[in-house]
């Protein structure tokens, strides 16, 4: 299809935004996880194509009156039967169609978030040429011909960080001769955090690091002196005490070892002098960095407190917190 006649993706506008039209869509089709399409969730109105189209039959039933040529009427008769059963056909690759929330994964600020919905038909219905997207937002087409359902994945551009509810996602169609167009407007209530900007803050200060926790761990070729063991079968011989064995004639094996647990605070209250934002922006480019270590990384907040953890899961943890901070402190 033509994007630029079908105006693919176009944002609705004028009457579409106001808040009175708002409401009575919100008591018409409520938020709900998954939204079967029915009569009253779709609305259909010719496109400019369609328009054209129908003027154009105006115009040959008036020169068919005005020459009084049955091949015209005819004509016009058969393009005018088309033009109704385009509509039928472009309602009908909608009404019945199921769409459920799916998954949403998280982003940083100034990425995309990604959302996943599931569009699903029954019995024998096909489905075809289905757009899915939200306004302002790049469009997905599905089709249900042979599946019974499909996952499609929708993205969204961020801005700030904080918890997104991308409103109302707009599903469309055009099919068969893009002479009518097909829409309805739900809300499958999806959410996705959006974690601060990471902002480039330099190597973790050393304030922040808590050097007497963890464990020593032996570690082979590590350059730190650990002590000494008896001697095993096995052992390198560049690692043989040739000194202790001369003075005692007993072989040992040097052991070598090094601190390989730290655990670090990642605190508020160190990023003095700079407003919420930044601190946040920062904290979090901290907490991606330590998640590529081995390191253990807590976080102190005004109110919050995470203890220090690795993995990811506990780097979810953080990063949600990061989002979802409120407090106006600077």
């Amino acid at each position: 299809m033509n994007s630029d006649a079908h105006q693919i993706g176009e944002t609705p506008g004028g009457f579409w935004k106001t808040a009175r039209f708002q409401r009575w869509l919100n008591r018409r089709v409520p938020p709900a996880n998954s939204v079967t399409l029915d009569q009253k969730k779709i609305f259909i109105l010719p496109t400019r194509e369609g328009l054209f189209f129908a003027v154009l039959l105006v115009f040959m039933v008036v020169a068919a009156i005005n020459y009084q040529n049955s091949l015209i009427f005819g004509f016009a008769f058969l393009l005018g039967s088309m033009f109704m059963v385009a509509m039928l056909h472009t309602f009908r690759n909608l009404s019945g169609l199921s769409i459920r929330a799916g998954a949403s994964r998280a982003a940083f600020a100034g990425e995309d978030a990604e959302f996943t919905v599931v569009i699903s038909r029954y019995g024998d219905r096909h489905y075809e040429a289905i757009h899915l997207g939200w306004p302002e937002s790049l469009h997905q087409v599905a089709d249900l011909v042979e599946e019974e359902e499909s996952a499609v994945r929708l993205y969204v551009t961020t801005n700030s960080r904080g918890l997104l509810d991308p409103g109302r996602l707009q599903i469309q169609t055009f099919y068969p001769l893009g002479l009518f167009r097909a829409w309805s407007w739900v809300d499958l209530d999806m959410s996705a955090v959006i974690y601060p900007r990471p902002v480039y803050a330099g190597p973790v200060p050393a304030a922040l690091n808590s050097i007497n926790e963890g464990e020593l761990l032996s570690r082979e070729g590590v350059d730190d002196f650990y002590g000494l063991r008896e001697y095993q079968a096995g052992d390198s011989l560049r690692h043989l005490a040739w000194k202790s064995y001369a003075r005692t004639n007993e072989l040992l094996t040097k052991q070598f070892a090094a601190f390989v647990d730290r655990r670090v605070w990642l605190d508020w209250d160190y990023l003095v002098g700079m407003d919420k934002e930044n601190r946040l922006s920062r904290l979090s480019y901290w907490v991606v960095e330590l998640s590529k270590s081995s390191d253990e990384y807590g976080l102190i907040l005004p109110g919050v407190e995470i203890a220090p953890a690795r993995g990811n899961k506990h780097r979810e943890e953080v990063l949600r917190a990061l989002a979802l901070f409120e407090p106006d402190i600077s």
